[in-house]
């Protein structure tokens, strides 16, 4: 049956390659420019053809793609772009506020996740990140009661802080003493794998450890989000398509890696459901032991929703923070504000001593404003509507919001957008000048952590976290890049972002009087 509906697409795609390959070859041929100048004048919408619509230039740009849509919304006017992508398939792309607003609150039944659940189905299933209905309330439900003030606390005081001083400081001392050169992005996912694996599950992977262990669940989940994310990047989504139909390729490699995934979640829930059944009731109720006392026994729905938050807990803290670190190796002046601010804090408690680190709480927004750790967020109309700014959507019409996009355009931020300045989220305090105060922007202005209904649960858990580890970590360490001179990382929107091929550090300890 599938193979009988891509027939109409591959007999065109026949047809038109031989033509589109002229083009692109002519293209390829032509000189190329030594420099760009600014996007204010360099960047105009892109030319749209019968058929194809903008598909040149999509291919032309398919290497830095978030970039060119990007440069785009910034310098259109109203902050929202309708392109043709290709054959028949428009997307709405957006960077406005009031837009993102109408489609993640004001308007929210009407923009679902339509057919791109279909995308994610094999490596999410129906996980709460890729479902709408019920069954997202569902989900939502059960996992809120995880995040209360005693759970936050919990996480921070007993989880978090046991894994950064009996795994994470041990693994950084030893790298100062010897000058191992480690790949922090790596560290980071280890750390929140380890977190969320405890705090949600009640179940120890032991991945940081200072062998740092390769596992084969570790290859198969990066694997999985890899080539999950290359189908959302796919020009041509018929391609892989037939590639999952034929099992060759990527797809094998897809479905080999997801099977590997599955296994290992499914051997935690079947820990846990012993451990419900050994004990009539547990010392402390996890988010696993709660989705297994709901009433819920398809094996299978739970173990969509173990990945659902292992992709969450694990992908989205140890993006903010690898760029964060990034960021301040760069800016010295904001390392060694959020240092003072350290030192005053260091007679706290763990959790009143991160919960109350205003720099640093603005200093982590400012990062994320710049790198978000989910780049772009696409829905699919259930029926026709018009946008707040005057857009017309069709049912069945994609829209976007790009997050990325949004933390760099001059409208929202300023003309100095582009600088890592903490100081755009606090005043001083009019009580006593010498204190900061933290003027949060609407959920819709900076949507990093989503908006409306599907606001990220997680959001207080991860701040906490991060703070944690930023205090804990940059109190003893300062934590130096080992790119070569004038290499900038470059950002890799997965379905979490990335940045490529990790970020190589020297660990050098601090003297006692910084």
């Amino acid at each position: 049956m599938l193979f009988l509906q891509l027939l109409p697409s591959f007999f065109f795609l026949l047809l038109l390659l031989p033509l589109l390959s002229i083009i692109f070859l002519k293209r390829a041929s032509a000189p190329k420019k030594q420099s760009s100048p600014p996007p204010s004048t360099a960047i105009s919408p892109p030319r749209s053809y019968p058929i194809i619509g903008s598909f040149l230039a999509v291919v032309a740009n398919r290497r830095r793609r978030l970039q060119w849509l990007t440069d785009i919304l910034q310098v259109t006017p109203s902050a929202t772009y309708v392109i043709h992508r290709s054959i028949g398939v428009r997307q709405v792309l957006i960077a406005n506020p009031a837009v993102v607003q109408h489609i993640l609150k004001t308007n929210f039944h009407n923009y679902g996740k339509g057919h791109f659940n279909g995308t994610l189905e094999d490596f999410l299933g129906h996980g709460i990140f890729n479902v709408d209905g019920e069954s997202w309330k569902f989900q939502r439900q059960v996992a809120s009661h995880e995040f209360n003030t005693k759970s936050l606390r919990k996480f921070v005081e007993t989880v978090v802080d046991t894994e950064l001083s009996d795994r994470l400081i041990p693994i950084l001392s030893s790298a100062a003493a010897t000058g191992t050169v480690l790949d922090f992005q790596d560290i980071l996912q280890r750390f929140a794998f380890d977190n969320i694996c405890k705090i949600a599950f009640g179940f120890d992977p032991a991945y940081l450890l200072p062998s740092l262990p390769q596992t084969k669940f570790a290859q198969a989940f990066e694997d999985s989000v890899t080539i999950s994310s290359d189908r959302f990047r796919s020009l041509i989504p018929f391609f892989w398509k037939i590639k999952k139909f034929l099992n060759i390729g990527s797809e094998k490699r897809l479905r080999i890696a997801i099977s590997e995934v599955q296994e290992f979640a499914k051997n935690i829930i079947g820990e846990k459901k012993h451990e419900l059944r050994e004990k009539s009731s547990l010392d402390s109720v996890d988010l696993l032991s709660r989705f297994l006392s709901s009433g819920h026994s398809d094996e299978n729905f739970v173990t969509d929703i173990v990945i659902s938050f292992i992709l969450a807990g694990r992908d989205t803290t140890s993006s903010a923070l690898t760029w964060y670190l990034w960021l301040l190796s760069k800016n010295p002046r904001v390392e060694s504000e959020v240092l003072k601010e350290i030192n005053q804090k260091s007679e706290a408690t763990a959790f009143d001593e991160v919960k109350d680190m205003v720099y640093t709480h603005a200093s982590l927004c400012e990062s994320m404003r710049l790198y978000p750790p989910v780049a772009a967020d696409t829905k699919e109309a259930v029926n026709d509507d018009v946008l707040p700014e005057g857009t017309v959507v069709r049912k069945g019409m994609l829209v976007t919001y790009i997050p990325y996009a949004m933390g760099r355009m001059e409208t929202l931020w300023g003309s100095d957008w582009a600088d890592f300045k903490p100081e755009r989220w606090l005043e001083k305090d009019e009580a006593e000048n010498r204190h900061w105060k933290f003027v949060g922007r609407d959920a819709y202005t900076y949507p990093v952590f989503q908006a409306g209904p599907r606001i990220c649960l997680g959001k207080e858990m991860a701040f906490l976290q991060m703070k944690r580890v930023v205090a804990g970590v940059l109190k003893r360490f300062k934590v130096v890049p080992a790119l070569e001179e004038g290499v900038e990382p470059e950002f890799v929107p997965q379905l979490t972002s990335k940045m490529k091929g990790g970020l190589p550090v020297r660990i050098v300890e601090r003297e006692e009087k910084e």
